[in-house]
């Protein structure tokens, strides 16, 4: 498999706090990858330095062999990545069909869009249900259903999804870890920050440990999860 996106020696400043000291790794085409660590280890950072709303001070990203490091971050989307941001971001008073519409404005085709609003539906029977209620109105599990439908509207080929269990009843992570898998068995790579090590490193083909902006481990996820240090670190376990 060959690398998707190529992350070199990447560096980021927040007013002279050095938020990544220069990381590198590596998500490969059909993979699930995961970075893990404690919150402040700079792993939003990392993504938002990808989708270019975080401007690197040294290092390199590449994807699909195309250097996209001050690429703006419209042409980043329409290259084919895409961000699930923390906390959701649904657009409140829009409907849950606007939402999805809104996730395909760099695209022109009338049918490809309808027909990929269907298997939105098909993957969250939920939202078609829903579809004509404000975004808003719907509960933590529903938003987070809609941010990730929101995404592949614009079909890509790599979503990145930050923190997509947070705040969710354990059932509801349940869900969103299975489709997080069936997007991946559909064909897109999938790169995932996730508080719940566990359940991240269980679905996913490789992680990394980041520590206050280094990567400090890699692995399989299940080498990972069973490496007695990240036990005690991040699965709470002895």
């Amino acid at each position: 498999m060959s690398s998707l996106l190529e992350i070199r020696d990447l560096k980021v400043n927040y007013g002279g706090i050095e938020a990544l000291k220069g990381i590198s790794f590596n998500v490969k085409e059909g993979e699930i990858v995961t970075l893990i660590g404690a919150n402040g280890a700079g792993k939003s950072t990392t993504l938002r330095s990808i989708m270019s709303v975080v401007t690197p001070s040294a290092g390199s990203i590449c994807y699909n062999g195309e250097d996209i490091t001050h690429m703006p971050t419209d042409e980043i989307v329409k290259r084919g990545i895409v961000l699930v941001p923390e906390g959701r971001r649904v657009f409140p008073n829009l409907t849950v069909l606007e939402n999805l519409r809104i996730g395909a404005y760099l695209r022109t085709d009338k049918e490809g869009i309808e027909a990929d609003i269907k298997h939105v539906y098909s993957l969250f029977p939920r939202l078609e249900e829903r579809s004509w209620q404000q975004a808003g109105t719907l509960s933590g599990g529903e938003q987070q259903m809609l941010a990730v439908g929101r995404a592949l509207m614009a079909k890509p080929r790599l979503i990145m999804m930050d923190e997509p269990s947070l705040g969710l009843a354990p059932l509801v992570v349940k869900d969103i870890f299975s489709i997080i898998r069936r997007i991946n068995q559909e064909g897109t790579t999938v790169l995932l920050i996730e508080q719940n090590a566990n359940a991240a490193l269980k679905i996913a083909n490789r992680g990394y440990v980041m520590q206050t902006g280094n990567v400090t481990m890699t692995g399989t996820g299940l080498e990972l999860l069973n490496d007695q240090s990240v036990r005690e670190a991040y699965l709470g376990k002895k």
